[in-house]
């Protein structure tokens, strides 16, 4: 991949929309297979952008996708207003949720976006205060060096 400068972009989401719910991070994966970036790594950063970006259209109000893509990383930060995650260590294993009823009902709210997020990036940073919100930090290196 020939990015001399970083490339940026991002995403307002709205909490519920679940019309458009996956906008985001299908436009992230074409916009990285665009640019070149090797399939792999598209692959790790549409299922993190996805899931993050559905954990955001569930549980907040509204939040923002930015994603900044230079030639040594793909680096995905979501910040949401949402009610925050009371206990990180308890959000982080597989199959804990705290989606409402209805939302499971329509397929989602498995408890596996933060543990899927975790596991195709290479760094991963979340930040959450009760009441106020959550900031994810996503980084996904596009080199093997």
């Amino acid at each position: 991949m020939n990015i001399m400068d970083s490339i940026e972009g991002c995403f307002q989401l709205m909490g519920g929309d679940f019309t458009n719910a996956g906008t985001a991070s299908s436009e992230l994966k074409s916009t990285l297979s665009k640019l070149g970036v090797s399939q792999e790594v598209v692959r790790r950063a549409a299922i993190a952008a996805f899931e993050a970006e559905m954990n955001v259209i569930i549980h907040a109000v509204a939040g923002t996708m930015h994603y900044v893509v230079s030639s040594e990383e793909v680096r995905i930060t979501l910040t949401d207003m949402g009610p925050g995650i009371e206990d990180i260590e308890l959000a982080m294993q597989e199959g804990y949720s705290t989606a409402p009823d209805w939302v499971r009902e329509m397929g989602w709210g498995a408890g596996m976006g933060l543990p899927n997020i975790k596991k195709n990036a290479d760094r991963f940073k979340i930040d959450s205060v009760v009441g106020e919100g959550t900031t994810l930090e996503i980084v996904i290196y596009t080199r093997k060096d």
